[in-house]
């Protein structure tokens, strides 16, 4: 039943419905290696392709040998067929189909195959494949069983004594019309595949982006976390620091320590959700800018050959913006080992008066480049901690074919005031 549906929507009820043939995309992989101009008119190379088919059509009228009225519509409704599959290719099929018993009915028969004489035997394997191409795979199907259907019972109605074609017919058009299916779930393959590709990359860039949010939160509670423990502990002991504190203080300062802690808690909660299960807590303090030395270092026992150059007045920073530009150099040092073999890196810390600026660049790489294992999340990584201090960030390669990271993170004057 649902064979029998889709035969009657697609052939019988949208057997004329405009769909004109678009024009090939001019950023296609063949069509955007030519020259403008040309590239202009190769966007309707199908265009020509049918214009062509229609002139064999009528070459092949040369060699036909019906005569008469016959001759004249053996030749014209092949071509009109032609035409309509431009704009109307299952309106095509069937002017087609109905050439065969039109010509053979009406006389001008003078021997030779039949019942498809060369020029309806041409255009109607032409017919048969353009359409095939425009359709779908299950419309090719029916489209050859009325193709037989339409050439045997001309047979049997005109039963005449010359030999038929319509088995070679047959047999050439299931080749042709295979071979444009083929072509057909191949490119809906790729298609599917292209679109997957897309989605899994969205979803990788997603992911990753999440994965990165929650390195910053684990990062960012040691900070947080300690700076409450502070808040509780200096509420609780300040009420012993004044001699014969009131009443309101005491409560005031209790109430403190009570909002502290259970801050803190709910912090523990909320970091307990985004955790994995094989995370494991840092046993040292989160670095800071004051623990550079020691990461280019070892970055230069790793092979890395690193310059230090700090500007302006090294001031102590709020820690988070301390533990994010550690990280941000970090990072970018720890691409130019895996990107950059044997090449150099500066590393530029500049103390302004609006905030912190950051520049590492490295230059060409200059041994072999081995594919690295990673999953790509440094650039996200470091993008998502100057956003979340509503900073700035470049990440391009250089002109000498090396790479630059520049960051500016603002840092109000009250805040760093607080920390010191």
């Amino acid at each position: 039943m649902g064979a029998l549906g889709g035969l009657r929507k697609e052939l019988v009820l949208n057997a004329f419905a405009y769909r004109p043939l678009p024009p090939l995309s001019p950023e296609g992989p063949l069509l955007r290696r030519l020259p403008t101009r040309i590239r202009r008119l190769a966007v309707w190379a199908p265009h020509g392709a049918v214009a062509m088919l229609c002139f064999f059509t009528l070459f092949a009228w040369g060699t036909s040998r019906v005569t008469g009225f016959s001759s004249t519509l053996s030749v014209a409704v092949p071509i009109l067929a032609l035409a309509m599959t431009l704009v109307r290719p299952v309106g095509g099929f069937w002017i087609s189909i109905a050439a065969v018993p039109l010509v053979n009915a009406t006389g001008g028969y003078d021997g030779g195959a039949w019942p498809w004489p060369p020029t309806l035997f041409f255009g109607h394997l032409c017919v048969l494949t353009i359409v095939t191409l425009r359709t779908r795979p299950r419309c090719a199907v029916w489209m050859w069983l009325i193709t037989a259907v339409a050439g045997y019972f001309t047979e049997s109605l005109l039963d005449r004594w010359a030999p038929t074609n319509t088995s070679q017919l047959l047999f050439a058009a299931a080749v042709l019309m295979l071979l444009a299916t083929t072509y057909l779930v191949r490119k809906d393959a790729k298609e599917e595949v292209a679109a997957q590709q897309t989605v899994t990359a969205v979803e990788r860039d997603r992911r990753t982006l999440l994965e990165e949010r929650t390195t910053i939160a684990r990062e960012l509670h040691d900070v947080v976390a300690h700076h409450m423990s502070v808040v509780a502990i200096q509420a609780e002991a300040a009420p012993y620091r004044v001699e014969n504190p009131p009443p309101e203080l005491e409560q005031a300062f209790a109430t403190i320590r009570e909002n502290a802690v259970a801050a803190l808690t709910e912090l523990r909660r909320i970091l307990g959700v985004v955790r994995a299960e094989d995370y494991e807590a840092p046993d040292a303090p989160q670095p800071v800018l004051a623990d550079l030395g020691q990461l280019l270092g070892n970055v230069s026992e790793a092979g890395l050959r690193t310059d230090k150059t700090i500007t302006g007045a090294v001031r102590e920073l709020p820690p988070g913006v301390e533990l994010s530009a550690f990280r941000i150099i970090q990072e970018a040092l720890s691409n130019a080992l895996r990107h950059a073999p044997g090449s150099t890196a500066k590393v530029e810390v500049s103390y302004v008066l609006g905030g912190l600026g950051l520049r590492i660049v490295n230059t060409a790489p200059q041994g072999l480049v081995k594919p690295s294992p990673g999953a790509g999340h440094g650039i996200t990584g470091m993008r998502e901690r100057v956003s979340m201090l509503q900073g700035e960030m470049t990440a391009e390669p250089t002109e000498d074919g090396g790479y630059e990271v520049t960051a500016f993170i603002p840092v109000p004057a009250t805040a760093t005031e607080e920390t010191v």
